[in-house]
């Protein structure tokens, strides 16, 4: 679907199966971030129609009143194509500083989820290369983790393109059996985050190895 943003006069392009039938999303405008409402039938202007008092016309409801961000409650970012994307998960900007700083300086951009229903909201609607949680996000451990558990669902072949990172004062760092068994790819004690750019490059530089041979083997058996 074409968009026209009314605000800038920009022209550019929503995937049609981003777009839920029966169901509204806000987009952003990737060049002046103006906010726009777009359904399966078309657009309008966030808060069109609005009086002073705020009230929106007829059949146009405003976003607090319902309008679904994304999915699952996320505004529809637009990304550089070919950038890395990595989103970190955190309900405090705190929790995410040092994280933030790694990823950075290792060449994603950097995506913070606030909380688990913005983090599954971004993940429905865009592909993240990494994605970061501690533990007790939302005041919930790794095992009850709905986060965790939608990414466990995901197919093989979407969630293998991710590099899962678990953060926990209860692990040891780089303990790859522990990250076996958590269904993650790298685990990071806390006390160790300071030195997060230093164990993302060795860990990531570890799985592209492993991911080379995994992918030269599947071609070689014609699964790939």
């Amino acid at each position: 679907m074409e968009i026209h943003c009314d605000k800038c006069g920009a022209n550019f392009n929503v995937s049609d199966e981003k777009i839920p039938k029966g169901k509204r999303v806000i987009v952003s405008c990737p060049k002046c971030k103006n906010r726009l409402t777009v359904d399966s039938l078309g657009f309008k202007k966030e808060k069109a129609g609005a009086d002073a008092a705020g009230k929106a016309e007829p059949g146009v409801k405003k976003p607090e009143e319902g309008y679904a961000y994304g999915e699952e409650g996320t505004a529809l970012e637009f990304y550089e194509e070919g950038v890395k994307l990595a989103l970190v998960t955190g309900n405090e900007e705190g929790q995410v500083e040092k994280p933030k700083k790694a990823v950075e300086g290792l060449g994603y951009r950097f995506v913070w989820g606030r909380n688990t229903r913005e983090a599954i909201g971004k993940l429905r609607l865009h592909h993240f290369d990494m994605v970061i949680v501690p533990d007790g996000f939302d005041g919930i451990g790794f095992k009850d983790s709905p986060l965790l558990q939608f990414l466990n669902h995901l197919s093989m072949s979407v969630r293998r393109r991710i590099f899962l990172v678990l953060v926990s004062d209860k692990f040891t760092t780089m303990d790859n059996m522990m990250a076996f068994a958590m269904s993650a790819n790298l685990v990071v004690n806390v006390k160790d985050l300071d030195k997060m750019t230093a164990v993302l490059k060795k860990a990531l530089a570890d799985h592209e190895k492993f991911y080379k041979v995994f992918l030269d083997t599947l071609i070689e058996v014609g699964k790939a």
